[in-house]
């Protein structure tokens, strides 16, 4: 990413800043910079002409100033806002995410590339597959965001369209009118982003899915009180409720037992963290009771039912009974 040039009356005046913005760019702790590296980067970026003694007095002011700073075989820049194994992790974060449109992805990456000098970005060769991974076509992403953070932060309900998949992969509204919506809190959760809160003509809990919301608008109407939804009249214990919410599915929490092969704990750990009790049912078998939303694990068993058993609640279990006999007779039918 090429630096902002800024006319100034004096530009010389700003030569710590220019000699800050090449150590950015062009230093870390395996490519250090001669002096006059420095003075030939600032006459490249922004066709400034300085001389040695000027660039070694302006890098001891910025050593003054708090700038991490090794004079070792040449200068480069040591501290950074991020490092780059941090920066590594945001970038992935950026390119992984399907909420992200595919154009505002790109820039965002770029933007955290700056952060570092031009050699991370060989690093991170795989950002070249960008185009490659499925990413939403909802540009209205991030417009989402910070719509619903100013209607959270002031207590106001949202209205907006909510939309699906049509047969030309493109969003289209479910129906024709906007939901009137009282949120509360965005969540990220098996790598999408949600917001948890009350649709207005109904009691409970929702969750909608930000890369599926289009046209939102903040109303001056209050919030519905959190504590008059069903299933949020204590408040929101965001780490037990996304532990209960395991696919974002309205509905109530209630205790569920299930047998599980013991080589498979580690995913149940993954999917409800700690907020479960074990014990021992055999050599082989480990038996597990959760608090969680049963609309969701009704789905969680059916992908894992190779290796897990529901045991209670009874519906449920017979709610997966019914569903597994209408899956074999479709896969024995010829």
């Amino acid at each position: 990413m090429g630096q902002k040039v800024y006319a100034v009356k004096n530009p010389k005046k700003m030569l710590n800043m220019y000699i800050l913005e090449v150590l950015k760019k062009y230093s870390d702790s395996d490519h250090h910079l001669k002096q006059q590296d420095i003075i030939e980067y600032i006459k490249q970026d922004y066709n400034i002409s300085s001389e040695r003694k000027a660039i070694s007095i302006n890098i001891s002011r910025l050593v003054e100033f708090g700038y991490d700073i090794v004079h070792q075989n040449g200068y480069y820049l040591r501290e950074r806002d991020f490092d780059d194994s941090e920066l590594r992790l945001l970038v992935d974060s950026v390119l992984f995410s399907r909420n992200i449109p595919t154009n505002q992805a790109k820039d965002l990456i770029e933007k955290l590339q700056g952060l570092s000098s031009k050699y991370f970005s060989l690093k991170v060769k795989h950002v070249s597959n960008l185009n490659a991974l499925e990413h939403t076509n909802n540009k209205q992403f991030f417009y989402n965001i910070e719509i619903l953070d100013e209607a959270i932060e002031n207590g106001n309900q949202v209205e907006f369209m909510y939309n699906k998949y049509g047969e030309d992969k493109k969003l289209h509204p479910r129906k024709k009118e906007k939901t009137l919506f009282n949120p509360y809190q965005m969540v990220a959760s098996n790598g999408r982003y949600y917001v948890i809160g009350n649709v207005d003509k109904y009691e409970g809990a929702s969750y909608y899915r930000l890369d599926k919301i289009s046209d939102m608008a903040v109303l001056n109407t209050p919030v519905k009180p959190m504590n008059v939804v069903q299933g949020l009249e204590k408040g929101l214990n965001l780490p037990k409720h996304m532990a209960e919410h395991i696919y974002m599915f309205s509905g109530k929490s209630e205790k569920v037992t299930f047998n599980i092969d013991k080589s498979r704990l580690d995913d149940v750990v993954d999917w409800f963290g700690n907020e479960f009790k074990i014990r021992n049912k055999s050599d082989d078998i480990y038996t597990i009771s959760v608090d969680v939303n049963t609309n969701a694990m009704y789905y969680w068993a059916l992908q894992y039912g190779q290796y897990a058993e529901i045991i209670s609640p009874i519906d449920l279990r017979e709610k997966l009974q019914a569903t597994i006999s209408q899956m074999c007779e479709r896969y024995n039918s010829n």
